[in-house]
């Protein structure tokens, strides 16, 4: 099977997170992440996002940030948010968990 670049996850996970984000313009900082498992060529990803943190910008009232976590998952829908079990092992389907912050205008 041919193994899909890291970075392209990354992209694809992006790109769904803006459902619902379409005002976040800019990224300002990559806080953690993982590259939990593997996406191969034909896989299908699919992603959701969590809002951990909201915060103001001191010296900007028309700007704010979200910290943000986005899981992608390969060949599973998100309805269900799939994360970790009660183990807390990622689920099998999940392929990347990325922490990150964006900016958005208030």
């Amino acid at each position: 099977k041919r193994i899909v670049y890291g970075g392209h996850v990354i992209s694809i996970a992006r790109s769904l997170s803006f459902n619902g984000f379409g005002n976040a313009f800019r990224i300002a900082a990559i806080n953690g992440g993982s590259h939990v498992g593997p996406c191969f060529a034909g896989d299908t990803v699919y992603a959701w996002s969590q809002v951990l943190e909201k915060t103001s910008i001191d010296g900007w009232d028309s700007l704010g940030a979200l910290r943000l976590r986005t899981i992608a998952t390969k060949d599973r829908a998100c309805a269900d948010f799939p994360y970790k079990g009660d183990d807390g092992k990622y689920d099998p389907s999940v392929i990347l968990d990325l922490d990150y912050t964006v900016l958005l205008p208030r």
